[in-house]
């Protein structure tokens, strides 16, 4: 039977419809992955905490984490080293930052082996601070006054992430949501504070609960802003450039040195009010592009998640493409391995 002009027609638009728009429906992608649960070795007598904070060593197989004692604060804990480094099967193989945190909340390594830890909440005189930590443990750098949350060049108010860029500048998502800060600041490599954007809102450069950075290729700063139910992406100057909703509600992001981006969505559910409404998305981990936005797989999350978070919210992906989910809720640590 042959075409008529209208059939014809049709399939011209769909061969020219972008591959992004074909393959970005709401939570329709495959999960080529296996979970392995409780992922993760702690000394006799210790147990996992809450934790948003996992990521990769320079080596691209080592892991490391930051969990907040044994609980969901580290609070009246003075003993427990905080930030622990895991073998690719899940040996620790050193720990450190004992009596330093509160909130534990974002990790980041940089092309040096340095690890940067983000302190959340504040309390006693600790908290609302960035540590950079040699690989064996010591204090590099601080950044934020401990204890004091503010909006000032040299305080923070719940910084939730950081990153650092090629020539050593660096990123703080600060803020939490509600009552703290909604912006992104800027340091050069030494802490010398260069300049901070964004403002509680809905508009493009505007931030409510930017919760994880990540930079790509090309430099690019993406930012989860979770609350808004989207990644913005900007230059490192702060010019904003676009921003992505297939990926869902990001709660922690991770771009691999292929560009491949991994995005944690804990909170999505349909009638969550400020908290977690995103209709029409389930939670769970998506994979794609950084390239073009396109999203290949998604890990659909294992309980009904109808509470404020569940499964991750933290993401990070080693060499071989292994995935590692941070969890606060089920206070674990998964890995899940592409089949």
């Amino acid at each position: 039977m042959p075409f008529t002009r209208t059939a014809m027609w049709a399939v011209t638009l769909l061969a020219a419809a972008p591959l992004s728009a074909q393959s970005n429906a709401p939570n329709s992608q495959p999960n080529p992955y296996r979970t392995i649960e409780n992922f993760g070795e702690l000394p006799e007598g210790r147990k996992w905490g809450s934790t948003s904070a996992v990521e990769i060593d320079r080596d691209g197989k080592s892991i490391w984490a930051a969990e907040r004692c044994g609980a969901n604060t580290c609070v009246g804990n003075t003993s427990t080293p905080v930030i622990v480094k895991l073998d690719e099967n899940g040996k620790l193989l050193k720990s450190f930052g004992e009596g330093m945190f509160v909130f534990p909340h974002g990790i980041y390594v940089d092309k040096d082996g340095n690890v940067w830890v983000t302190d959340g909440q504040g309390r006693n005189g600790k908290g609302h601070q960035v540590f950079k930590f040699s690989p064996d443990g010591k204090v590099l750098l601080t950044l934020g006054k401990a204890g004091v949350a503010g909006t000032g060049p040299d305080e923070f108010n719940m910084p939730s992430d950081v990153v650092t860029g090629k020539n050593g500048d660096i990123f703080v998502a600060d803020g939490h949501g509600r009552d703290s800060n909604a912006r992104l600041v800027k340091f050069d490599k030494n802490g010398k504070f260069i300049k901070a954007w964004g403002k509680k809102g809905t508009g493009p450069g505007e931030f409510d609960c930017p919760h994880a950075l990540a930079i790509d290729s090309k430099g690019r700063l993406f930012v989860g802003d979770r609350f808004n139910n989207r990644i913005q992406i900007f230059d490192q100057d702060g010019k904003y450039l676009t921003e992505w909703k297939q990926f869902a509600r990001p709660s922690g992001l991770y771009i691999d040195r292929r560009d491949m981006l991994y995005v944690a969505d804990s909170e999505s559910i349909d009638t969550g009010g400020y908290a977690g409404n995103n209709p029409g998305w389930k939670r769970g981990l998506r994979i794609g592009s950084a390239k073009d936005g396109s999203v290949k797989a998604f890990i659909p999350d294992p309980t009904p998640g109808k509470g404020a978070t569940s499964a991750a919210e933290g993401v990070a992906a080693d060499a071989k493409g292994n995935l590692y989910g941070a969890e606060v809720l089920s206070k674990s640590l998964k890995k899940y391995v592409k089949q």
